[in-house]
């Protein structure tokens, strides 16, 4: 586990470090989060597919990674069956673990699954080009010659390629029915709509839902750029004619936004950690949220039936959105909380009221 490779990023930054993991070149959008624990649910989040995920915490590693199981075609432990993300940059890689719940090393669960690392990098000059400059493009690599192109996540749909390919029902015995819109979806999504009772139903990203009977709608979260998905924007608005409740996550805040005029565009960094600040609008009430978007809504668009619901304390970008009089809401950030903070996870409850 020594050998020399490098991180290129498009501005012709370098820096070397030694592989672990897969030994593989991998190519992608350059992001970093802040948060210090959840590298399992993390590197599993398809809202990181098509990128290279620095971790800004320096020590990965030590907890190890737990085992793959799977239990009525959701996950146990990660966010989706695989390993979403096109490469990991630490600083310090820990092949020592030591957790309740560890059954294999990280270095072998990426190997597994064909992702390539690096450690031994200086993160924080990473973390601050990166502030500076915004996400870029970039690569892993382990030749200084290597001449190959950066893949620019961008220019594909992944929503497309995050969803599911077809209708995948969980049952839930006289629960309500939400028909779920799989953009890239967080499996805990999925366990929090379940552990309330409710009958899940998901479609792929494109999939005519008005088609089928249910009570009560909900848009995933999703990697990428939200202009591609411009099928389930149209699908939406249709939907907004109507009373049956709608909630969005992430993703889902900004195609429902769409859906009602607004605009969508992209953040220079993203947010992308544990410990975003947003306050309700209206009140003083405020939530530490647990956030993974490179994208925002620009509310100024919004129809004049529609309001912002959450906005960040950071930045002021907005989070959330509701309709004035109908049952439609979202949230820029992830109330699942897998991993993150659990201050946001009423809206699920919220929602559940609605049906």
């Amino acid at each position: 586990m020594t050998k020399q490779i490098y991180l290129v990023l498009e501005d012709g930054t370098k820096f070397t470090g030694t592989a672990f993991g897969n030994s593989s070149s991998a190519s992608g959008e350059v992001v970093f989060n802040t948060a210090m624990v959840g590298y399992p649910e993390s590197l599993t989040d398809p809202s990181y597919l098509g990128q290279i995920l620095v971790a800004t915490y320096p020590l990965i590693g030590n907890y190890g990674v737990p085992e793959d199981s799977m239990s009525e075609g959701l996950s146990l432990f990660f966010e989706s069956e695989k390993i979403q993300v096109s490469g990991l940059v630490v600083s310090d890689y820990s092949d020592e673990h030591s957790h309740w719940n560890s059954k294999q090393s990280l270095h072998n669960w990426l190997e597994k699954y064909g992702v390539p690392a690096i450690q031994g990098i200086d993160t924080r000059e990473l973390t601050k080009i990166l502030r500076e400059k915004g996400s870029m493009k970039g690569k892993i690599i382990d030749r200084t010659d290597d001449a190959s192109p950066m893949y620019d996540p961008e220019s594909e749909n992944q929503v497309a390629k995050a969803s599911c390919r077809e209708v995948i029902r969980y049952e839930n015995a006289g629960g309500k029915r939400v028909v779920l819109i799989d953009c890239g979806v967080k499996h805990n999504i999925i366990r929090c709509l379940l552990k309330r009772g409710i009958e899940v139903v998901r479609v792929p990203w494109d999939y005519d839902f008005s088609t089928l009977d249910y009570h009560g709608l909900f848009i995933s979260n999703g990697p990428g750029n939200p202009e591609h998905c411009g099928v389930t924007i149209a699908r939406l608005r249709s939907a907004l004619d109507g009373n049956r409740p709608i909630f969005g996550i992430c993703m889902g805040n900004q195609l429902l936004s769409m859906a009602a005029g607004a605009k969508t565009y992209k953040l220079k960094y993203g947010h992308r950690s544990h410990n975003q600040p947003v306050r309700m609008a209206g009140t003083n009430r405020c939530l530490i949220t647990a956030q993974n978007h490179g994208y925002a809504v620009d509310p100024a668009g919004l129809g004049n039936d529609w309001e912002e619901l959450f906005v960040n304390m950071n930045d002021g970008s907005n989070e959330g959105v509701r309709h004035k009089t109908k049952p439609f809401f979202s949230a820029q950030f992830h109330p699942e909380a897998a991993s993150g903070a659990t201050d946001a996870d009423f809206l699920f409850d919220e929602f559940v009221k609605l049906l």
